[in-house]
């Protein structure tokens, strides 16, 4: 028994190596390896299992004559073999609908106390064909099947098919993050545009227009992300079986458009970069504000700003679906699970050849270092001192009474100017900064600082960070573009929520010693003596 769980354990450790490992390995003595695990099967012990974590060898020595033998491998958080996940029934069929990772039933055409024996491997390793290179990466797990031969058997294998190629694992907590935030995100934009419409007059055409096209396309791209993300078609039980031993011609099979999924990601495609050209273009409205402080926008922009908004999005989602999509293989230009845009190759690696890369990484980027800078050149500017700020707001004579809300004065002889600071406090001017901020939408940065994190704790962290501040951005701008405004042109509302103060009696005096300059009268005689 010692021989055999040292020889089981060894194999283990085969299958764990690489596949060029094997490339120079002598196909026979593989093949004489994989007798042995047959024949170690077939061993007399009853009803003996040896376990490791890439392979497993179930042996059956039928005390009774029975007829039908199973063996399930059930699925577990890892994909190595544990006994606790291996079953054996010797019974009517045993069925296990959700958690199948394996399964093989033998039905015997007659009764027999026979010994019966299974190998369960983890991975193809053992099995490579040489006249057939694979182009997916991936591996596939063998079972075997061994009895004596003067027996009459049938066999029938059971695999779970998988609804798509590819199935991720993702966490539970950042779908409903994502479900809540975008659910409050559509209800506080809805409101947001609703406000810049109402108060329009107050603020003037160019910013009324930005923030509703803003609020108007990130609320569609929430809506489709709630309804449409997900692909309703799943690929089940469609690649059909042969029976014949024939080289395929490729190992990926390929699906032909079904369902509404390509529609859906070129919608949410062209959605999400038209949130971020308007961003973009609220930032350059900004930039032009600054640079034309006198005149303002320029007449022509607000033409500019549409044909750009709606225009250089549909561009780039025309380019994409025309390079890439193809009906018999439409995950050139999608994903299969989600709909949305196709980023990774056959080896699940990120690829810079697919749409997700050049149709929106590439512009989306452009547009955040564009947003960046902009929100640099505002921080900047609204926070340099500039002695040049002050205002004159008085003129008259000295012997005015002074008002003690002046903060600066000025004499000039008889005249008085007196002077009010426009200084602006430094929670205003972080605020203006924040707000500006959000609108230009650069809590995407964290997405970029995502992809090339490799650290798994440090990963999560960061999808998290992500889910919070991109799901909530329309609660974000609800907050910093419709109920603070609404509250400050209302004070008394803040006034009514505040709680009950104490009232204290408290005077303010503010005092200056003005100095007037002694005046030095000199007189000069006109009247001369005569000599």
């Amino acid at each position: 028994m010692d021989i055999a769980v040292s020889a089981v354990a060894t194999i283990s450790q085969l299958l764990n190596t690489s596949h060029e490992m094997y490339t120079s390995v002598d196909h026979d003595a593989i093949s004489e390896l994989t007798k042995t695990l047959q024949k170690l099967s077939l061993r007399e012990n009853s009803n003996s299992l040896l376990v490791q974590p890439n392979v497993a060898v179930q042996s059956l020595k039928m005390q009774t004559p029975i007829q039908n033998v199973q063996l399930t491998s059930l699925k577990g958080q890892s994909d190595f073999f544990l006994p606790a996940r291996i079953k054996l029934n010797t019974g009517h069929a045993e069925i296990f609908k959700d958690n199948v990772d394996l399964q093989i039933n033998i039905t015997l055409t007659e009764d027999s106390n026979e010994v019966v024996g299974f190998v369960l491997y983890n991975n193809d390793q053992f099995f490579r064909s040489k006249s057939f290179q694979p182009s997916l990466d991936t591996e596939r797990k063998v079972m075997s099947a061994n009895i004596q031969e003067n027996l009459k058997f049938e066999v029938m294998f059971t695999v779970t098919p998988s609804a798509f190629d590819v199935n991720y694992q993702y966490s539970e907590a950042l779908h409903w993050i994502s479900i809540t935030g975008c659910a409050l995100s559509v209800v506080g934009l809805s409101v947001t545009a609703l406000y810049q419409i109402i108060t329009r007059k107050s603020r003037g055409g160019s910013p009324t227009l930005l923030v509703v096209n803003v609020c108007i396309s990130m609320t569609v791209f929430y809506l489709l992300f709630l309804f449409g993300i997900n692909n309703p078609v799943e690929h089940v039980n469609v690649a059909k079986m042969s029976g014949e031993n024939i080289v395929p011609e490729s190992d990926h099979h390929k699906y032909s458009d079904q369902g509404p999924c390509t529609a859906f990601t070129a919608l949410l495609q062209y959605f999400l970069l038209l949130t971020f050209t308007w961003n973009t273009l609220y930032g350059i409205n900004v930039f032009l504000l600054f640079k034309n402080s006198v005149s303002g926008t320029p007449s022509w922009f607000p033409l500019v700003a549409m044909a750009v908004g709606w225009g250089l999005p549909a561009v780039i989602v025309g380019i994409s679906l025309g390079s890439t999509y193809r009906v018999e293989e439409p995950l050139g230009y999608r994903q299969e699970e989600f709909c949305w845009l196709a980023s990774v190759d056959h080896n699940q690696k990120f690829s810079i050849k697919k749409p997700m890369f050049w149709g929106f990484v590439l512009p989306l980027l452009l547009m955040l270092i564009s947003n960046t800078a902009i929100l640099l050149h505002f921080s900047y500017k609204i926070c340099r001192t500039n002695p040049n700020l002050n205002k004159c707001v008085y003129f008259g004579t000295r012997k005015h009474q002074l008002s003690t809300r002046f903060m600066g004065k000025y004499f000039t002889d008889n005249t008085l100017f007196l002077f009010r600071s426009r200084k602006t406090s430094l929670k205003k001017k972080m605020m203006s900064s924040f707000s500006l901020a959000v609108m230009l939408g650069l809590s995407w940065v964290t997405g970029y600082i995502l992809m090339i994190t490799q650290e798994k704790n440090l990963k999560f962290i960061l999808s998290v960070v992500f889910c919070l501040l991109n799901t909530t951005q329309g609660v974000q701008i609800f907050i910093l573009f419709a109920l603070r405004p609404f509250l400050n042109s209302n004070p008394a509302i803040l006034n009514y929520l505040h709680a009950p103060e104490i009232g204290f009696h408290k005077k303010s005096f503010f005092l200056w010693k003005n100095k007037i300059p002694e005046s030095n009268d000199s007189y000069k005689s006109t009247d001369g003596d005569s000599p």
